[in-house]
Parts: structure tokens; C-alpha cells; sequence
């Protein structure tokens, strides 16, 4: 059955914008972002002097579009799942599908059998995703590829006249999240990260309870990003070149911030009235994946050039002060085998909620997490629109999982 996309936007404020957060990286030697280079701190500086607002995007609202046409570039692991969601989509044209090999584009194309979506197809060289951007019916380009490929992608999409949401993280580095804003701000086109946990049930509930003045002040957030993925970076046959583990070999620091920053941010209104002032980063040293790509090389000689990189630590733990005062924990763990825990604190002058594992809890203030009965009766009364709209749409995509 066809979703209605007026009451999509309708029902979940898009219009409203984004905020972007940016990662926390201390080093980034396969991209260029290296902030030990004394250069970088002055390159940073200069950019933020330069840049003059020349439109404030904030709360922007583009002409109405009657059918919008897509096109998607990335079809390995995310862009399929997308395709399925916004091909049941009303007013939703699906025009483009690209991704660098050939199979995948052919792949994603059978999904759209028997619909009246009829895409171009893109493929087989590097560049073939500026073509699809050039495509002159389209009006939002969706990009799911290597997240170090994101801003690239949608800098020269916005140039084409073009809206763009791009998977999480935007940028990979504080130099392309600028240019971002500078694109969005002379195309006036939007630049969307699809920050999905935004958008998960209890996330969506606190940032309801927060607009109600439910938790009073909020003092303090926890988040956190933790769950292992050995298994999957060290697959030679999941991710396109292994692109995940070179980046977990590459850089330093939090670099998938974004899944537990998001969430707070937007409870905290940051760069909504409160914006991040300053942060401290510490990680652990590596225990696992250098040991690992050691042990596979011994028996497949394609892991050695893992085998030499040093990287980055277990444990990212960053603590982020906002102007207003309120302070931020956010954790980033890949590598134990412990389980999956996307922790989601808010901590108020009159209330807290909190969500580690296995279940989510709330206080009303007095000392105590609430009784099972209680809790369900604020879920219901808080429990946001979206959610109650389409959380059946969520969980068809395989990546909205219920979970309260």
C-alpha cells in the first residue's frame, strides 16, 4: 500500500530542517585530515573567518515539489533498503540508480519489478554518479555510499540544483562539513543526514517529553554507539573494499558519533538556541583488530596490508560542555564481543529517561525508576506521531527495529 508523502512530511516536521554533528577524528591519513599537522588548526581557522552567511537555512522551507523524483547512488548494504521504503512512497518517482558495480545497480533494479518506477541505470566507471546527479528530472538524490565519499557527493548534487539526504556521518572531516554548509547556503537546497536513530521509538519519545518540559532543564545526556563489528569488518565479502575496516584503520577518535549524538542534540536544541562549546577525547589503545588482521594474514595473504595498519582504540569516550552549560558523554566501542548497546540518557532538573540494556526507564524525579505500569502510561501519553504513524513503515526497512 502507497504512504501518503504530504502526511509523511507532515507528520514528522522534515520541513522543520537538520542539524548536523560532526565527528570527533584525530587523525584521518587516507583522507587528508590529520589535526596534528600544525597547518590544520590555522586551515580550520581560516575557513570559519571566511565564511559569511549569505542565507540562514535554519527552519528553510523549499517551494513545494508535486512528484519528487529520486535517484540513489550506493547499492551495497543501505541503498536497497531504501529503494523498498520510498518505492511505496505516493508522489515518488524512483528516476536514477548508480553504484560503481554493475551487479548491484542490476540487483537493485529487479526490487522495482512490476512498479511504475522506470530508473535510468549507472554504472562501471567512478564517475557515473555525476551523471546521475547532472540528470536533469531529478529533485532529490539519496547517497548511501562510504561515508568518505558522502560530502563529495552531495556538494556537487546541490550544484546541480538538486536536495540531498546522505547516510550517516555527512562529512569525514570539519573542511567538507563547512563546504556543506556553504552549498546549502548559495543552492538553498537541503542537505539531510539520515540520522536514523532519530528517529527510533524511545529516542523520539524523550525528545517528546523534553518539548513538554517533562525532564525541566536538561542538565546532562548519555550516549553511546557500542556494538561489535569484528565479524563484519573483517568480512571480505560485505562492505565494497572492505571500506569499513580501512577506515577503522585509518583514523582515530569517535568516527561514527552520530547514532547516539543525534538524538541528545536535538533534546538539547543544539544550534537550535544551545550549540557545542568544547570537548575532551580519550580512547583506549587497540586490544583486537590489529591482532586480528595479524592472525588472517597467516592464512590469506589479501588481509596483510591490514596486517601493517595501527588501529584506532576499543573505547572512544568524548565529553562534550554546551554554551548554556550542559555537558554530554558520548561512547563509540566496535571491537568486544559485548552486546549491542545504543545507550540514550537525558538527565533533568525534574526528570531523567534512560536506555542501555535490556530495558528503557524513567523517573519522575523522585529518586527512583518508575514501575512497568507507570512507565507504559507516560510512553503512551508522550509517545511521539511519528512514531505512532509509522513505526510498521520503520521496521520494514530493516533498520527502524522497535524499541519500546
Amino acid at each position: 500500500m502507497k504512504k501518503s508523502r504530504r502526511n509523511f512530511i507532515k507528520q514528522s516536521g522534515l520541513a522543520a530542517g537538520f542539524t548536523l554533528a560532526g565527528g570527533v577524528a584525530v587523525k584521518n591519513y587516507a583522507f587528508g585530515n590529520n589535526i596534528n599537522d600544525p597547518e590544520y588548526s590555522q586551515r580550520i581557522s581560516d575557513i570559519q573567518k571566511k565564511h559569511t552567511q549569505s542565507f540562514n537555512m535554519s527552519g528553510f522551507v523549499a517551494p513545494i515539489i508535486p512528484i519528487v523524483r529520486v535517484g540513489l547512488i550506493g547499492l551495497g548494504q543501505r541503498g536497497p533498503a531504501h529503494l523498498k521504503v520510498i518505492s511505496t512512497i505516493e508522489d515518488v518517482k524512483i528516476r536514477a540508480l548508480c553504484d560503481l558495480r554493475p551487479e548491484k545497480v542490476v540487483e537493485a533494479n529487479k526490487l522495482l519489478k512490476n512498479s511504475d518506477h522506470n530508473p535510468e541505470l549507472y554504472s562501471g566507471g567512478e564517475d557515473e554518479w555525476k551523471k546521475l546527479c547532472e540528470q536533469k528530472d531529478l529533485d532529490l538524490i539519496i547517497v548511501t555510499t562510504p561515508w568518505y565519499m558522502h560530502a563529495k557527493i552531495a556538494i556537487y548534487a546541490m550544484q546541480q540544483g538538486k536536495h540531498v539526504a546522505i547516510e550517516a556521518p555527512a562529512a569525514a572531516t570539519v573542511e567538507e562539513a563547512w563546504q556543506l554548509v556553504k552549498t546549502a547556503e548559495q543552492t538553498r537546497k537541503h542537505c539531510m543526514m539520515l540520522e536514523n536513530t532519530s528517529y527510533m521509538d524511545f529516542q523520539l519519545l524523550t525528545l517528546n517529553m523534553a518539548r513538554h518540559g517533562f525532564f525541566g532543564e536538561v542538565v546532562h545526556g548519555d550516549c553511546a554507539y557500542n556494538t561489535s563489528k569484528m565479524n563484519n569488518n573483517f568480512n571480505k565479502n560485505l562492505y565494497w573494499n572492505m571500506w569499513w575496516l580501512r577506515q577503522y584503520g585509518s583514523r582515530e577518535g569517535n568516527i561514527y558519533p552520530t547514532h547516539g549524538l543525534g538524538p541528545v542534540a536535538q533534546i538539547m536544541n543544539i544550534n537550535r538556541g544551545d550549540r557545542f562549546d568544547f570537548l575532551v577525547s580519550v580512547e583506549s589503545k587497540d586490544f583486537m583488530m590489529k591482532a586480528k588482521a595479524e592472525e588472517l594474514a597467516k592464512k590469506d595473504s589479501s588481509f596483510k596490508e591490514f596486517a601493517k595498519m595501527n588501529y584506532r582504540g576499543n573505547m572512544n569516550v568524548t565529553i562534550i560542555k554546551t554554551v548554556k552549560g550542559s555537558t554530554i558523554m558520548l561512547q563509540h566501542d566496535a571491537t568486544p564481543p559485548s552486546p549491542h548497546s545504543m545507550i540514550h540518557g537525558v538527565y533533568g532538573t525534574k526528570g531523567a529517561a534512560l536506555m542501555d540494556s535490556p530495558e528503557p526507564r524513567i523517573s519522575t524525579g523522585n529518586h527512583k525508576w518508575t514501575s512497568k505500569n507507570e512507565f507504559e502510561k507516560i510512553a503512551d501519553k508522550y509517545t511521539h506521531e511519528i512514531t505512532k504513524k509509522f513505526r510498521t513503515t520503520a521496521k520494514e526497512s530493516g533498520h527502524g527495529e522497535k524499541i519500546i
